[in-house]
């Protein structure tokens, strides 16, 4: 079994990057970003080497870096290149990774692939996290039925915001699949903190 965990997401900016470093501090995990956009504005790598308190060699360096805060595809043609997803190879380290996606499934990396199509070339177990807002449900299930269809293994689904019971209920239902976690708004981020939010919110087993 691939011991690794790719992090993918609803829609941007749903917090795969606080849930890889929650992860990457509760099961001491390395941290690996292959794709990352908007690194004008800092890149995720940096902020799960803060938020989880890594050294620099525990996150990996990305495969593909650029700037403009856009779609994979639309970053790459604005600096004259195309992303090759046979390029993208997980780093050489027996160590057990977390891989975070850019943006959701459907992310267009190039001409003719996805996110997804980078999901099933790592074949990692995969991790959704969502909001727990008003529209998460239909964002959510969409996301699920892509994965299945891709045949790709799905650990479970992590809820990131304000409580929201009856959201949680109905992906559970609908979706039928487990909430395996849920990140409350946090004032503060450190790896203190998010290995505490592991130990109390979140089903221990589903990591196993």
């Amino acid at each position: 079994m691939n011991p690794d965990l790719f992090v993918t997401g609803t829609d941007t900016g749903v917090g795969k990057t606080l849930l890889s470093a929650l992860l990457v501090a509760a099961l001491s995990r390395k941290y690996w970003k292959p794709i990352q956009t908007g690194a004008c504005e800092g890149t995720d790598r940096q902020a799960v080497i803060r938020w989880a308190a890594i050294t620099a060699d525990d996150a990996y360096p990305e495969t593909y870096l650029f700037d403009p805060p856009v779609s994979p595809h639309l970053a790459a043609e604005q600096q004259g290149i195309v992303i090759d997803l046979q390029r993208i190879r997980r780093p050489a380290s027996v160590d057990p990774m977390v891989i975070e996606g850019a943006g959701g499934v459907f992310v267009p990396i190039n001409e003719s692939a996805f996110m997804l199509d980078l999901m099933r070339r790592l074949e990692a177990p995969v991790i959704i996290a969502c909001r727990t807002a008003l529209g998460t449900i239909n964002h959510t299930l969409l996301t699920l039925s892509a994965i299945r269809q891709a045949k790709l293994t799905l650990r479970g689904v992590v809820m990131i915001g304000r409580e929201n019971q009856e959201n949680r209920l109905a992906i559970e239902r609908y979706g039928d699949v487990p909430v395996i976690g849920w990140i409350p708004r946090l004032d503060k981020i450190d790896r203190h903190i998010l290995q505490s939010v592991f130990e109390n919110r979140f089903d221990k087993n589903a990591f196993l």
